[in-house]
């Protein structure tokens, strides 16, 4: 083995070469590489004191602490795992069983959740903030702030392996509890080396960053970054809701986000041509990118270009983009850009439900096979035999999602497998509803949720959107578009829709609110249920 794999000797170079250059920059704190690079040395070699650790957790978000634990997990050799602070204590304390973590970063938020449940399933080292609370420790276990580390700095990269687990990323499950999946060092790399072809980073780059570290845009953000020896920016959650001044006066040049910020700024007329001139690169994933948003920002990096990039955390963050153009490559009858081809070392097929190739046109789950698939899921061998399988003698991976590939070879994403419901016979994609709303309702920030759900049955359809015009004039435009079947209704306009720790739409959180609605009140379904709904169903 080598040290080439090693995730964070990238850093480490930007370190020696551009010490006096900003790395991180948030709204309480600005750090040099140099600064970086002495936080992140002692806190590796605190980390390897007893041997060189296998995992490393991060119980922290849009701090210096959470890069910080995520580049020094790396130098260490360790792999790091970071750690939803939106999960309730007993996700916590059961996922730190499970993980049996060597030790545990913690930023000032993240302090807030070491009860005495937490700590007791916590490793022995547990680093804290400067500025965390008081943590007393409990018989086993050594809290020690991350300034008061004494430890020999680590300079050299630990020896890693291209199969080694470079970071392991939790996503949503259907057993109760979320799915770890691993990334190894290997793949980590092979992105790396994709992904910088068309980025293009150099140390004048100046990087937003708007997902919290438990969602792998910031994989791509943090790694590309720091080899590069440009900044990166991050965006508090408050500076989320309206991010223009922020970019302005960051003069960013990278943008990374999901398209639900881009309606966000639509909708508060904040998005205007030209508002942008310091942007050159701008890149969307997570959710379907409408063409009228990708325009719109378009108009407003008029020295920029807009990307659309799709990848699932199975196969380490994106493995297929499309550029916007003029005009735009677009999926027929959705209304948004396509997903482009794929990497060069990456293969995407389109298949059926008995893992058979279909021919271009023809809908079918996307599957994905390469040197970027994951490991598999963490202590879950079922789950992983499961979506990782074998198909004529190579390793693929199954997305779930719906896609095609077109007849000039560029693929198309459809929805999800599990976003396909039934509602009295008919099959519905709900991402195909969702389009119609966002035309009839004139905004980008809809919803469409299937309700009630009897039996494991659909009953109908929900639809909900930040929109300025009626709900009966949105039912009346969307008659016009689509079979009485797919009608949501009711349809609710409401004040913001909510979104998730990665600022996508939260639809569970929807149907959850729909839930309790329907167990507190008593009048008819098609009256408005929501408090904040100010109309009420179509007839």
């Amino acid at each position: 083995m080598t040290a080439t794999y090693n995730i964070s000797a990238g850093f480490l170079r930007s370190v020696g070469q551009y010490p006096d250059r900003l790395f991180y920059s948030d709204t309480e704190r600005d750090m040099t590489y140099g600064e970086m690079g002495e936080t992140v040395s002692r806190l590796a070699g605190y980390l390897c004191e007893s041997g060189r650790p296998r995992r490393v957790g991060v119980l922290a978000t849009r701090s210096m602490e959470a890069y910080a634990g995520i580049l020094a997990a790396g130098l260490a050799g360790a792999a790091y795992v970071p750690l939803n602070l939106k999960w309730p204590e007993e996700r916590i304390v059961a996922l730190l069983r499970m993980l049996e973590l060597d030790a545990l970063v913690v930023d000032a938020k993240g302090a807030g959740l070491l009860t005495p449940a937490v700590m007791e399933a916590a490793p022995r080292q547990i680093i804290i903030a400067d500025g965390a609370r008081d943590i007393e420790a409990p018989s086993g276990k050594d809290v020690v702030r991350l300034g008061d580390i004494g430890s020999r700095p680590m300079r050299e990269p630990a020896q890693v392996g291209a199969d080694d687990t470079a970071y392991i990323i939790f996503t949503s499950g259907t057993t109760g509890l979320p799915k770890g999946v691993m990334i190894s060092a290997g793949s980590l790399a092979s992105y790396l080396e994709q992904t910088r072809l068309w980025t293009q980073l150099t140390c004048d780059d100046r990087l937003a960053e708007t997902c919290d570290v438990t969602f792998d845009l910031t994989v791509h953000n943090l790694f590309l970054c720091v080899e590069a020896g440009a900044s990166l920016h991050v965006l508090s959650a408050l500076e989320m809701l309206a991010p223009g001044r922020f970019v302005r006066a960051r003069n960013l040049t990278v943008w990374m986000s999901v398209p639900t910020l881009v309606a966000m700024m639509r909708r508060n007329r904040s998005l205007k041509p030209g508002v942008f001139p310091s942007l050159r690169l701008s890149i969307f994933c997570g959710e379907p990118l409408p063409v009228e948003a990708a325009r719109a920002w378009a108009e407003a990096t008029p020295n920029g270009v807009v990307e659309n990039i799709y990848g699932p955390t199975e196969g380490t963050v994106v493995c297929m983009r499309q550029r916007l153009t003029a005009p735009a490559v677009t999926t027929p009858s959705r209304g948004i850009v396509a997903i482009g081809t794929p990497y060069e070392n990456m293969d995407i097929a389109i298949l059926d439900a008995r893992q058979k190739p279909l021919v271009d046109g023809t809908p079918g789950e996307i599957a994905l096979s390469g040197p970027q698939l994951a490991i598999g899921y963490f202590g879950a061998p079922e789950q992983t035999a499961d979506r990782f399988r074998k198909i004529d003698g190579r390793r693929w991976y199954l997305t779930g999602d719906l896609g095609m590939r077109d007849e000039n070879g560029v693929f198309h994403h459809l929805g999800r497998t599990d976003n396909q419901v039934k509602v009295k016979g008919n099959r519905i994609e709900l991402e195909e509803v969702e389009m119609h709303l966002r035309r009839a309702a004139g905004t980008d920030m809809v919803a469409v949720v299937a309700w009630p759900v009897i039996d494991g049955s659909a009953q109908g359809l929900v639809g909900f959107c930040n929109s300025a015009l009626p709900a009966d004039e949105i039912a009346a435009a969307l008659l016009k578009t689509l079979p009485r079947y797919m009608m949501p209704d009711p349809i609710r306009i409401l004040d913001t829709l909510p979104v998730n720790i990665n600022g996508k739409v939260d639809r569970r959180a929807l149907a959850a609110t729909l839930d309790a609605a329907s167990q507190t009140e008593t009048q008819p379904k098609d009256r408005p249920a929501l408090a904040v709904a100010t109309s009420g169903a179509i007839a």
